[in-house]
């Protein structure tokens, strides 16, 4: 019997991918856009022919800026959020108003709703969890398929999730941020090599280092480098602030004196950087399971016209047969 493997897509991650890499000519009979639903099941397609899974789960943002992360590190993505009250879309199709909506472009808002729409008529499940991200929803599945005796890859170009890399528990990523065609196989030595620490000091790495993509301050005077060099020493975060602690723990005064200058950042940072990896979803391992074919050929049918969704719909389709 097959090896189960189950494939976690960062679904917004993807289509905001899809809709800036596919032109916005890629048009429905009246004239609206359709690249991000096209471009996203085009990557499901290639990304199911090309590892062959048997569970797909398509995670999704029912909160893209978590007001719990908020209340910890108020800059906390603050540069995507456009001020307006708006209707956020979550991963069962229902609206919730909002002050704020993370910015998206006029082209793509509608395309979200079709993009749920053609997902639940191919039978492909959209696992979501009011007030957590797609990272939360992808960290507790993966810990647990993982427990389960799945094999895991993450699809995203989010590098955020690197922190769950973990060849023991045969957990990747595989990272598009060169491109879905070129996309990266991230293990261990992956990490490793490209940052000089394991993917179990990658969390603490992002806190120190920060990330302006996130609004993650990081440490002020503190680098990749140097962050890494602190971890690769001492261990943990916890470890490179104890040693921080004492005049003779290892750790130069310059940057005992950064870190004690960041020590109400760092003592919230690390809560807001790692993802959840123990939500209650709701949901079994058989209702994540990749379809034959869509569940719902009629409607899917409909929905291929309404959108012109045309070789996309028929590449998924021979994809999951």
């Amino acid at each position: 019997m097959a090896e189960p493997r189950i494939l976690l897509m960062d679904t917004a991650s993807l289509y905001f991918r899809a809709f800036y890499g596919l032109p916005s000519s890629l048009t429905d009979a009246s004239g609206q856009p359709v690249n991000a639903v096209r471009g996203l099941l085009d990557f499901i397609a290639k990304f199911v022919t090309d590892y062959r899974p048997t569970h797909l789960v398509c995670c999704w943002d029912n909160d893209w800026r978590p007001r719990w992360r908020v209340e910890l590190l108020p800059s906390y993505k603050t540069h995507r959020v456009a001020e307006a009250t708006t209707t956020v879309v979550g991963a069962g199709g229902q609206g919730a108003e909002s002050g704020v909506a993370e910015e998206s472009p006029d082209e793509l808002t509608p395309q979200v709703p079709a993009i749920l729409d053609v997902l639940a008529a191919l039978g492909i499940a959209v696992v979501g969890r009011d007030g957590y991200e797609a990272d939360d929803v992808i960290g507790t599945l993966a810990t647990t398929a993982a427990r389960d005796g799945f094999a895991v890859d993450v699809v995203t170009g989010d590098r955020d999730l690197f922190q769950l890399v973990d060849d023991q528990q045969g957990i990747r990523v595989l990272y598009v941020a060169r491109g879905v065609a070129r996309h990266e196989r991230v293990d261990d030595a992956w990490v490793r090599a490209k940052y000089s620490v394991s993917p179990q000091a990658y969390a603490d790495l992002a806190v120190l280092r920060g990330d302006t993509s996130d609004g993650i301050p990081g440490v002020a005077g503190i680098g990749e480098k140097t962050a890494a060099q602190l971890l690769a020493r001492h261990g943990t975060l916890d470890q490179v602030l104890a040693a921080a602690s004492t005049p003779d723990g290892g750790v130069t005064a310059g940057v005992r004196a950064k870190l004690g200058a960041a020590i109400d950042y760092l003592a919230v940072a690390p809560d807001v950087v790692r993802v959840v990896r123990d939500l209650d979803l709701g949901v079994g391992w058989d209702d994540l399971r990749l379809p034959a074919g869509p569940v719902e050929p009629e409607r899917f049918a409909e929905l291929t016209e309404r959108w012109s969704l045309g070789g996309s719909a028929e590449r998924i389709t021979r994809a999951l047969g």
